[in-house]
């Protein structure tokens, strides 16, 4: 006869569980569970099998179990998983790659039909069309002010009609209307809302950032570190060639508004005095477009005489 374990035993083996997942792994996903069945959970853990365990529980016990184990062990780093264990959610520890873990538990998500008293998390469009139902069913199409009339013996929908709205309740009527027309708006599925590696926290938004997105954030940083000290004329790396660069202008300025005088500066002088030597050094670019053109045109006209050659010998290719 096997034994019914009792609830302290229950906390016990649930305890030592999650202290040695947290000695085991490192990456932690924190993911809401709202609305997942059981089997969808058994598929999503099949799904991840090898690499991650999924481990679900209530927030208390799990709250006391890391405050615990933070104290035993003396990594304070595990305290920071606490402030995450709101609502209903579970903890993914994983040791691959948390983008492609991510995106695996995102593709066990299930349709689900809308229920009464359900908060919609998406708007809720009828498209239009047949709706194949017949014409005894316009009752439930006026009561939600829905256009329709009847074509071939069914009710067809006019327009496309937003029917919920995403953070309103479903009602009884429109939840009726949604199971006759077959339609499950709305899908569910685990969905990661923190990430915790290595006793940081950040948002999963960072998993899809890519290398361009990087270094596009990075140039951005880099010209704001440079604004910042241009403006405030403290010397960065990053601003040294802008601040060099303005030296160079204002000296030039003080050279063209005195008779000092310095080699870099005599040579600005010179133009200045002579603005026709702009001209000369602006013609080298602009005829530099000029010359392959050129080149092409006496190369055509050096083969011109060969054809007019062919000609001149007094018959033709039909003689």
């Amino acid at each position: 006869m096997v034994v019914k374990a009792s609830k302290a035993d229950k906390k016990i083996a649930y305890d030592a569980k999650l202290c040695q997942l947290l000695e085991e792994y490192t990456q932690i996903l924190v993911a809401a569970a709202d609305n997942v069945g059981s089997n969808q959970l058994q598929n999503i853990r099949r799904g991840l099998r090898g690499d991650s365990v999924v481990l679900m529980g209530k927030n208390t016990m799990m709250k006391r179990t890391i405050r615990m184990h933070a104290e035993k062990t003396g990594n304070t780093a595990f305290l920071n998983l606490i402030p995450l264990l709101q609502g209903n959610v579970g903890l993914i520890f994983t040791k691959g790659d948390l983008k492609e873990v991510k995106e695996e538990v995102a593709k066990y998500k299930v349709g689900a039909p809308a229920r009464v008293g359900l908060v919609a998390p998406i708007d809720v469009v009828v498209p239009p069309g047949n709706t194949g139902l017949d014409p005894s069913q316009t009752s439930f199409f006026q009561v939600l002010n829905i256009p329709t009339k009847i074509n071939k013996g069914t009710v067809e929908i006019i327009t496309p009609v937003e029917l919920i709205r995403k953070g309103d309740k479903v009602g009884s009527s429109e939840a009726a209307l949604l199971a006759k027309l077959g339609i499950r708006p709305f899908s569910y599925g685990l969905v990661v809302q923190s990430v915790y590696e290595n006793g940081s926290v950040y948002s999963p938004e960072v998993l899809d950032l890519s290398e361009d997105d990087l270094v596009e954030k990075f140039a951005l940083g880099v010209s704001m570190v440079t604004a910042l000290a241009l403006a405030i004329s403290y010397p960065t790396l990053a601003a040294a060639p802008h601040m060099f660069i303005n030296a160079y202008k204002n000296v030039v300025a003080v050279a063209l508004a005195t008779e000092f005088s310095f080699p870099q500066a005599d040579k600005v002088k010179e133009y200045l005095a002579d603005p026709s030597k702009f001209a000369v050094a602006a013609a080298p670019v602009a005829g530099g477009g000029d010359a392959p053109a050129a080149a092409a045109k006496e190369e055509e006209k050096k083969e011109e005489p060969a054809e007019e050659s062919d000609e001149d010998m007094g018959f033709s290719l039909f003689d």
